[in-house]
C-alpha cells in the first residue's frame, strides 16, 4: 500500500504548506517542491521495474531494442516535462511552465520522427503496389 505512503506525505506537505504559505512563502514553495522530489524518487525505483518488463517483452517478442529505449525517453521527456511544469506552476510562474511544455513537446517530436518513418515505410511495404 505505498499509495498511502504518497498520499499521506502528501497530505502532511500540504498541511505544513497552507501554515507556512502566510508568514514565508518561499518556504512554502521549497517545502513543495522538496515534497515533489520524494515522491518523484520514491516512484523512480517502480519505474525502473517497469521498464525491465517491457524490455523483456521486446527481447522475447522480437523488437528491435532502438525502438523500445526510443520510446521509453519519449515516456521520459513527457514525465519530467509535466513534473517540472508542474513545479514551476507551483511558484506562480505560469508563463515558464508553459515554455518548459513546448519544450518537452518539441523533443518528443524530434524523437518520434524516426519511428513515424519506420511506421510509413512498413504500411507501404504492405499496400500493393
Amino acid at each position: 500500500m505505498e499509495i498511502i505512503q504518497v498520499v499521506g506525505l502528501g497530505i502532511i506537505a500540504t498541511i505544513l504548506i497552507l501554515v507556512v504559505k502566510e508568514q514565508k512563502p518561499m518556504f512554502a514553495f521549497l517545502l513543495a517542491a522538496a515534497t515533489g522530489v520524494m515522491i518523484f524518487m520514491f516512484l523512480m525505483g517502480k519505474i525502473g521495474t517497469v521498464i525491465s518488463e517491457l524490455e523483456r517483452m521486446a527481447r522475447s517478442s522480437g523488437v528491435e531494442m532502438i525502438y523500445l529505449k526510443t520510446i521509453l525517453k519519449i515516456i521520459g521527456i513527457a514525465y519530467i516535462a509535466e513534473f517540472g511544469a508542474q513545479v514551476v506552476r507551483d511558484a506562480g510562474q505560469e508563463n515558464i511552465a508553459s515554455k518548459i511544455e513546448l519544450a518537452g513537446k518539441m523533443l518528443i517530436m524530434v524523437l518520434a520522427v524516426p519511428i513515424i518513418g519506420i511506421i510509413i515505410e512498413t504500411v507501404l511495404k504492405l499496400l500493393p503496389s
